[in-house]
């Protein structure tokens, strides 16, 4: 006799909303005004009913604890948004305290900071963060590392520094797609892969290809890369929406994920598009 199979759900592992603030998302340079506008669960609800997606992990779009806030009460009013990234000052003497206070709120499931943009390359192996990073497992929580490929060395020693850590890389550590670079990406990203309490997003690819001039096999090396190092069990997906309408639609985004997985077996897809993130942002099914 066969048992009934657990459903599984479609998860965006990956995707902003904010009340645009010219201050607050100074990140928005000139080239994106089609995103300097307000971006809510009822814009992204539609996509979602349409293309058959459950759920959400909403991530921090600018660094504050009032972002936190913003996310959480989102999540409350909207039962389709399943967890939040959040961010939180890791090199703040009281980073315990400020976890613990996060304990209450279920919904928060990890942390993240935008490691990219800082001008100090080595800020990820600086005493006082690697001490923030150190008290994330005895919360319970994971950490999105949102770097460019010129991170990814020093992201290796973070993440080999706290194997029983949980990470993510964002975006595939966002590759130069648009110039078709690979070679010492493809090196460092396997490098990193050996590490097994690392996992990948694939995700935020369309804004490192020509805007609106991609083609979807512009991404098979940089997909099948991420497959081949990580395996389909530390990969998950994420649209990067509505950062991603710079370059394309929704429905465009998960076209390319779909067409490449499409020759998996159908457990195989499962995991990507949904058990993956519900697993390792530990989400509540139903």
């Amino acid at each position: 006799m066969q048992t009934a199979k657990n459903p599984v759900m479609r998860i965006d592992s990956h995707q902003h909303f904010w009340v645009y603030d010219p201050n607050v998302h100074s990140w928005m340079n000139e080239e994106m005004a089609v995103i300097q506008k307000d971006f809510l669960p009822q814009n992204l609800k539609p996509h979602f009913d349409v293309l058959g997606f459950d759920g959400c992990v909403a991530i921090q779009a600018s660094q504050s604890e009032a972002e936190n806030s913003f996310l959480l009460s989102l999540a409350e009013k909207h039962s389709f948004v399943k967890g939040v990234v959040g961010w939180i000052d890791l090199q703040s003497k009281d980073i315990s305290d400020r976890l613990d206070f996060y304990t209450h709120f279920p919904k928060i499931k990890g942390f993240r900071h935008i490691l990219q943009d800082e001008p100090d390359i080595d800020l990820m192996l600086r005493p006082t963060f690697l001490n923030g990073i150190s008290k994330l497992k005895d919360f319970g929580y994971t950490y999105d590392i949102l770097i460019f490929p010129q991170h990814l060395a020093n992201a290796f020693i973070l993440a080999k520094t706290f194997p029983n850590q949980l990470f993510v890389i964002d975006h595939l550590a966002k590759p130069n797609i648009k110039m078709g670079e690979i070679d010492q990406w493809k090196k460092d990203l396997q490098n990193i892969a050996s590490l097994d309490n690392v996992h990948c997003k694939i995700s935020g690819m369309v804004t490192e290809a020509e805007w609106n001039n991609w083609k979807t096999e512009d991404f098979t090396p940089y997909i099948e890369t991420v497959l081949e190092s990580f395996g389909i069990e530390r990969v998950m997906y994420g649209s990067d929406w509505p950062v991603c309408t710079l370059s394309a639609s929704y429905e465009n985004v998960l076209g390319i994920t779909q067409n490449f997985f499409s020759k998996l077996s159908p457990d195989e897809q499962e995991s990507f598009f949904g058990r993956n993130a519900s697993r390792f942002y530990n989400l509540e099914i139903g």
